[in-house]
C-alpha cells in the first residue's frame, strides 16, 4: 500500500489504531491508582505487586518476537483477532483471582496476548507509509496512544471507590471484545506482497534473528529501549511516590498522572510540527539531551529537603522527552527496513522497551515506600546510557527525515 489514503479513513485509522497500540497504558496505567489497595488484598509487599507490572511487560516483549515475524507471512488481522480475544479472556480471569502469584501469572498471559496490539500497530502504519508521511502518522498514532495515560488512571481512580480493582480488570475485558469487533469489521488487511506465498515461517523468523546484526537499526532500537525505561521506572514507582511518600490523594495522584500524560502527547506530536528541514537526528538528539537533563534534576533534589514539586517539574520534562524520542526513533528505525520485514522489525523495538522497562520497574521499588532515590538514578542512568548509544550511530551514517532503507 501507499501514501493515497483518503483524509478520513486515514483519521480512522489512526484512532483506531491508536487503541490497539495501546494495550500497555491499558494494561498498567489503569490499576496504578489501585496498587495500594491491591496490596493490602494480595497481602504482599509492594517489590512483589510490582512483579505484575513486570511480568505484563516481559509478556508484551516475548509475544512480539512471536507475532511480528508471523504477521509478516499470515498478515495482520488474524493475529490481531486472535490477540486481543485472548486479552479479553484473561481480563475476566483476573477479576476473580486472590492469590498473588497467580495474579501474575495471568498478567504474563495478559501481556503476551496485548502484544498483538503493539507490534502490528506499528507495522500496519509501515505498510501503509513512509518517509515524512510516516513520521507524521507515528507523531498522531502516537499522541492517541498517549491520551490513554491520561485518562486511564483517571477512569481507574474513579473506578475504585464503586466496583474496586477488579471492576478495572472487567473494562479491559470489555475494550478487548470491542477492539476484536473492530478489527473484524473495520480494519482491511494491509500486508499484500506478490512474494507472500514464497517467503515460509522459517525465513521470517530468520529476519527477525537478521535485525539484532543491523547496528544502525539495534542502536536505535536500543537508545529507545533505554529511553522506556525512564518511563517504566515513573510507571511503576509513581503511585507508591506519591502517595504514600508525598502522602497525595488518588485523585490528586491521578490528575498528576493525567498531566504527565498530556506532556507525552505533546512530546509525540511536536516532531510531526517541525519543518523538514530540522533533521530527525537533531530532534532524536535534543530529547534525549532534555530527559538526561531531568535526571540530573531528579539526582539533585535527592540532596535537598524533600518537596514533592522538585519531582513532579522533573518527572514532566522526562515524559515530554520520552514523548519526542518514541516518534522518531520508532520512524527511523521502521525506515530502515523494508515493508516486507515491517512486523520483525516492530518486534524487536517492542522487545527492547518492554524488556528494559521489565528490569527497570522493580528496581525502582527496591527501596519500597522509603524513597524514591532509585527512580532518580534509574531516569539518570537509562538517559546517559541512551544518549551515549545514539551518539554511536553517528559514527557510520546520519539519518533525516527521508531515510527509507
Amino acid at each position: 500500500m501507499n501514501e493515497k489514503v483518503s483524509a478520513t479513513r486515514k483519521w480512522w485509522l489512526i484512532i483506531f489504531m491508536g487503541v490497539i497500540s495501546a494495550t500497555g497504558p491499558l494494561s498498567l496505567d489503569m490499576y496504578l491508582p489501585g496498587l495500594p489497595e491491591m496490596q493490602k488484598y494480595f497481602h504482599s509487599s509492594a517489590s512483589t505487586l510490582q512483579l505484575s507490572i513486570t511480568f505484563c511487560l516481559i509478556g508484551l516483549a516475548v509475544g512480539q518476537l512471536i507475532v511480528g515475524p508471523i504477521s509478516d507471512r499470515i498478515g495482520r488481522r488474524i493475529p490481531l483477532i486472535v490477540g486481543f480475544t485472548l486479552y479479553a479472556i484473561t481480563s475476566l480471569m483476573l477479576i476473580f483471582t486472590n492469590n498473588i502469584y497467580l495474579f501474575i501469572l495471568i498478567r504474563l498471559i495478559q501481556g503476551l496476548a496485548g502484544s498483538t496490539g503493539q507490534v502490528l500497530s506499528r507495522a500496519v502504519a509501515r505498510d501503509m507509509f513512509s518517509g515524512h508521511e510516516l513520521t507524521k502518522f507515528y507523531a498522531m498514532l502516537m499522541a492517541v496512544n498517549g491520551a490513554f495515560p491520561i485518562i486511564s488512571p483517571i477512569i481507574g481512580g474513579m473506578l475504585l471507590p464503586i466496583v474496586q480493582w477488579q471492576g478495572i480488570f472487567g473494562l479491559l475485558f470489555i475494550i478487548g471484545i470491542l477492539v476484536v469487533l473492530g478489527v473484524i469489521f473495520t480494519l482491511p488487511e494491509t500486508f499484500v506482497s506478490d512474494e507472500q506465498d514464497q517467503v515460509t515461517l522459517i525465513q521470517t523468523f530468520k529476519a527477525l534473528g537478521g535485525m539484532f546484526s543491523k547496528r544502525r537499526f539495534i542502536l536505535i532500537a536500543l537508545t529507545q529501549g533505554l529511553v522506556f525505561g525512564s518511563l517504566f521506572s515513573y510507571i511503576s514507582a509513581s503511585s507508591f511516590v506519591f502517595q504514600t511518600y508525598f502522602h497525595m490523594t488518588v485523585g490528586q495522584f491521578s490528575l498528576l498522572y493525567a498531566i504527565n500524560g498530556l506532556g507525552i502527547i505533546l512530546g509525540n506530536n511536536l516532531p510531526g510540527y517541525l519543518p523538514d528541514r530540522i533533521n530527525d537526528r537533531d530532534v532524536m538528539t535534543g530529547g534525549l539531551v532534555g530527559g538526561l537533563f531531568a535526571g540530573v534534576l531528579l539526582v539533585g533534589s535527592l540532596f535537598v529537603q524533600p518537596m514533592a514539586i522538585l519531582v513532579i517539574i522533573p518527572l514532566f520534562i522526562t515524559v515530554f522527552c520520552v514523548g519526542i524520542v518514541n516518534t522518531v526513533a520508532t520512524s527511523m528505525a521502521m525506515s530502515i527496513e523494508g515493508r516486507q520485514n515491517a512486523g520483525a522489525a516492530s518486534a524487536v523495538l517492542g522487545l527492547l522497551m518492554n524488556i528494559i522497562g521489565a528490569l527497570a520497574s522493580p528496581l525502582a521499588g527496591v527501596m519500597g515506600t522509603q524513597s524514591y532515590a532509585p527512580l532518580a538514578w534509574l531516569i539518570f542512568g537509562f538517559e546517559l546510557l541512551g544518549l551515549i548509544l545514539f551518539q554511536m550511530t553517528a559514527s557510520k551514517s546520519k539519518f533525516g527525515r527521508n531515510v527509507d532503507k
